[in-house]
C-alpha cells in the first residue's frame, strides 16, 4: 500500500499526553502544528519537540512564526521579529542619494530575519515555519495588513526570496502563502468566506506573480480559503484548477501544497454546502493538496476535547478504504522533503555563532 501521511494536527498543552502519542503514531498523521499554548519557555519547547520525534522521527513539527503579530514564541531569548512590512518600508524608504544601497540593506535585513527565525526555531527542534507571506498589501485586509512585505509584487518577491535564503542557510524549508493572493479581499477567512471577483488575468498579473517568479525557490505553498468565482466556484485550496492547472501546470511549482486550517470558516463551505472536516480534507487532497491542517481542536478549553481530530483520522481511514481518497507516494515524498537535512545547533552554540551574531546586527 502506498504510504502517505497527509494530516497535520495539533496538541493541547506543554507536554504530550497518552492520547497525543496515540494520534501521532497513526500512519495518516504526518506532523503537527504548535501554538502559543504549547509554549512556556525554551527548555519546555525543546523537550516537547524531542518527545514528538521519539514518537516518530519523520513527524514534521510546524509553527506559524512569521514575525510581528504572528510569532508564537516571543520570550526567553527568542528574537522579536519585525512584521514583514518593516522590510518593505526599508526598501521603499531608501533615500534617492543612495537608493540602491538602501534597497540592498533591505534585502540583507530580510536574509538576516530568515536566518534568525529559522535558526532559533531549529535550535528548539521545530522543523518548519509557515512563512513567508506573499500576499500583496492593498491596505484593505485586516487579516493580512503588515504581515505583507508591500504592494508591489516585484518588491514582495525579492524580499521574500532574500528571507527564504536566510531560512535555507539555517537549514529550514519555507512556505509561501496564501496562493493566489489574500490581500485584495477585506473579509477574514477565519470567520467569513472571502470572495475576490477579479479576472484570472488580473490575479496572475499581480497577486499570483510572486509564485511564478519564485517557483524554483519555494519549498511549499499554502492556498487561500478565498473564492475567485471568475476562475472556479470553489475556494483555491479545494480547486484542482488553481492547484494543478495553474500553480503546478502553468507556474511550474513542484513542491508541497498545504491546505490552510480546515477549521476556518472559509474551509467549511464547498460547492455551496457546509461540509465536515473529513469532507473538507478529502476535497483538498483530491484537488491537489499534499497535506491538510486541522488546528485548534485539541485546546484545553475546547468542548470537543480533540474529538474532531479523532473523527478526522477515522473519517480519512474510511475514505481511503472506500476509495474516496487515495494516498500518493509523490505527496509523501514532498512532505519528507520539508524535514531538515542538516543537524541544528544547540541554543547556547547558536548564541555565539558568528553568522548568527552578524545576522542580529542586520535586524531592523
Amino acid at each position: 500500500m502506498t504510504q502517505h501521511a497527509p494530516l497535520i494536527i495539533d496538541i493541547a498543552g506543554l507536554t504530550l499526553s497518552k492520547v497525543d502519542r496515540e494520534r501521532l503514531q497513526h500512519p495518516l498523521v504526518g506532523g503537527l502544528i504548535l501554538f502559543a499554548r504549547n509554549w512556556k519557555d525554551r527548555a519546555q519547547l525543546t523537550a516537547l519537540c524531542r518527545a514528538i520525534k521519539k514518537v516518530r522521527a519523520d513527524l514534521l513539527i510546524c509553527v506559524d512564526h512569521e514575525g510581528g503579530r504572528v510569532q508564537r514564541f516571543k520570550t526567553d531569548g527568542f528574537t522579536h521579529l519585525p512584521p514583514m512590512r518593516a522590510l518593505g518600508d526599508m526598501w521603499m524608504a531608501a533615500p534617492k542619494a543612495g537608493k540602491k544601497a538602501g534597497q540592498m540593506d533591505a534585502t540583507n535585513a530580510a536574509t538576516a530575519c530568515g536566518f534568525v527565525l529559522g535558526a532559533e526555531l531549529r535550535a528548539c527542534g521545530v522543523d518548519l515555519s509557515f512563512t513567508p507571506v506573499l500576499d500583496l498589501d492593498y491596505g484593505e485586509s485586516s487579516v493580512i495588513g503588515d504581515r505583507a512585505f508591500g504592494r508591489d509584487p516585484r518588491v514582495v518577491s525579492l524580499l521574500a526570496k532574500s528571507l527564504m535564503h536566510g531560512l535555507h542557510i539555517s537549514g529550514m524549508a519555507n512556505c509561501g502563502k496564501h496562493f493566489p493572493g489574500h490581500g485584495f479581499v477585506k473579509a477574514d477567512s477565519h470567520t467569513d468566506i472571502p470572495v475576490d471577483k477579479r479576472s484570472l488575468k488580473a490575479i496572475l498579473a499581480d497577486d499570483a506573480a510572486p509564485y511564478r517568479w519564485l517557483n524554483t525557490t519555494l519549498s511549499s505553498v499554502m492556498p487561500a480559503h478565498v473564492i475567485y468565482p471568475k476562475v472556479d466556484a470553489r475556494p483555491a485550496g479545494f480547486s484542482s484548477k488553481w492547484l494543478n492547472d495553474i500553480l503546478r501546470g502553468q507556474m511550474g511549482f513542484g513542491g508541497a501544497i498545504f491546505s490552510d486550517d480546515l477549521s476556518m470558516a472559509g474551509a467549511r463551505l464547498i460547492d455551496g454546502q457546509h461540509v465536515s472536516y473529513t469532507q473538507a480534507a478529502v476535497a483538498a487532497l483530491n484537488a491537489g493538496c499534499d497535506m491538510v491542517l486541522l488546528c485548534n481542536q485539541s485546546t484545553p478549553n475546547s468542548s470537543e476535547g480533540g474529538r474532531a481530530v479523532d473523527a478526522l483520522i477515522s473519517g480519512m481511514t474510511e475514505a481511503q478504504l472506500k476509495g474516496d481518497w487515495q494516498p500518493l507516494e509523490a505527496s509523501e515524498e514532498r512532505r519528507c522533503a520539508l524535514l531538515p537535512r542538516t543537524p541544528a545547533l544547540e541554543w547556547d552554540d547558536l548564541m555565539v555563532q558568528p553568522d548568527y551574531i552578524h545576522a542580529l546586527d542586520w535586524m531592523p
